[in-house]
C-alpha cells in the first residue's frame, strides 16, 4: 500500500493548488468587473483537500463534486482552460458551455460532475460504488462534500447503505466551518462530524485539511481499504474558506482575526515550506510563475472563444420563427 506521495507527486499537488488559487482570484476580479454570470463559489484557502484527495485516485476511479468544486476538477486532472471556458459558457468548455461552474464534468477523467444540490453527490458516488461492486471492478468511488451537506438526510442514508453492503466508496468531508453563512458550531451538536461514522461501523479519520500530504496519506489509506473490498471510510478534513459563500455573499459573519489566523496556514505555503529543502526555492518559484501564466493565458483564450450555437428542434422551428 502506498500511503504517501512521492516528491514529484507533492510538487504536482503544489502546482495544481496554485492553478486553483489563481483561477479563484481571476474569477473574483472578473465578477467585480461584471463579467461573470451568476454567483461563483470560490474555494480560496481550502485547495489542499480537493487536489490531494483526487491525487490518490486511479484512472478508473470516479469522483463526485459540489457547488464549490474547482479544486476537485483540477485535482482530478481537468485542464484549467476548458474549465474556465465552461464557467463563461463558451463552446470550448468541458461541457460545451452548457454546464456552468457548478456542474462541470468529464467522464473520460472520471469526474462525474459537480452538483448544485447540497449533498447530492453523496448518493451518486454510493450508487457508482454499488455498480463497481456488482461488476466486480477494483475501482473506487469518492465523493467530496461539505459540512453543510453532512447535515442532510441523504448523507446518512448513503453512508448506512455503503457500510451495510461494504461498498468501495470513500467519503471526504471538506469541513470548511460554514454551511452557507452559518457556522458549523450552530448546525451540529458535535464539533467533529466524523464521529457519526461510528454509527455505521465505518472507520473515520480527522486530518489537517490545509496540509496536502496529510490529506493524501489519510485518503490513500481509506481508498486502499475500499479497493480491497473492506468497505467505505470517512475522512474529515478541517479547513476554511477565506471568501464568502459565493461572490454574491455580502459577508460580515467572518471576523478579520479568524480569517487572518487561517491565512497564516495557507495550504500553498505549507506545501512550499515542506518542499523547499527537497527541490529548492528557485524551482518552486518557477513552478508558481508558470502556473500563474498558464491560468492567465487560459482566461485570455477562453474569454475570446465563441458561445455555443443553439439550434431549435424541428418541431418548434415554425413557432420560434413566429416570435
Amino acid at each position: 500500500m502506498k500511503n504517501a506521495p512521492s516528491i514529484e507527486e507533492h510538487v504536482e499537488m503544489y502546482r495544481k493548488m496554485i492553478v486553483v488559487r489563481r483561477l479563484e482570484e481571476g474569477l473574483g476580479r472578473l465578477h467585480k468587473e461584471g463579467k461573470t454570470r451568476g454567483p461563483i463559489h470560490r474555494c480560496d484557502g481550502q485547495e489542499a483537500v480537493g487536489v490531494a484527495a483526487a491525487a490518490v485516485l486511479r484512472e478508473g476511479d470516479k469522483l463526485t463534486s459540489t457547488h464549490r468544486g474547482h479544486a476537485h476538477y483540477i485535482g482530478k486532472g481537468l485542464d484549467v482552460y476548458p474549465v474556465i471556458a465552461e464557467i463563461f459558457g463558451r463552446a470550448t468548455g468541458s461541457c460545451g458551455g452548457r454546464a456552468g461552474h457548478m456542474l462541470i464534468a468529464d467522464a473520460a477523467k472520471g469526474l462525474i460532475g459537480g452538483n448544485a444540490i447540497v449533498g447530492a453527490g453523496i448518493p451518486a458516488a454510493t450508487g457508482m460504488a454499488l455498480s463497481m461492486q456488482v461488476l466486480g471492478k477494483k475501482d473506487v468511488a469518492m465523493c467530496i462534500f461539505g459540512d453543510g451537506a453532512a447535515q442532510t438526510g441523504i448523507c446518512h442514508e448513503a453512508m448506512n447503505m455503503a457500510a451495510l453492503w461494504k461498498l468501495p466508496v470513500v467519503f471526504v468531508l471538506e469541513h470548511n466551518q460554514f454551511g452557507l453563512t452559518v457556522p458549523s458550531s450552530v448546525q451540529s451538536s458535535v464539533a467533529d462530524l466524523s464521529l457519526r461514522a461510528q454509527g455505521y461501523d465505518m472507520p473515520a479519520e480527522i486530518v489537517d485539511g490545509n496540509d496536502a500530504v496529510a490529506v493524501y496519506r489519510a485518503v490513500a489509506s481509506m481508498v486502499d481499504r475500499a479497493r480491497q473490498g473492506r468497505g467505505p471510510g470517512l475522512i474529515e478534513a478541517k479547513t476554511y474558506r477565506w471568501e464568502g459563500f459565493s461572490t454574491s455573499d455580502m459577508g460580515g459573519y467572518q471576523t478579520p482575526e479568524e480569517i487572518a489566523a487561517w491565512k497564516a496556514r495557507d495550504p500553498i505555503r505549507i506545501a512550499y515550506e515542506a518542499l523547499k529543502n527537497e527541490v529548492g526555492a528557485a524551482a518552486l518559484d518557477e513552478i508558481e510563475r508558470r502556473a500563474t501564466s498558464e491560468v492567465e493565458e487560459a482566461f485570455t483564450r477562453a474569454l475570446a472563444d465563441p458561445f455555443p450555437a443553439f439550434t431549435v428542434p424541428a418541431p418548434y422551428a415554425a413557432y420560434a420563427g413566429a416570435q
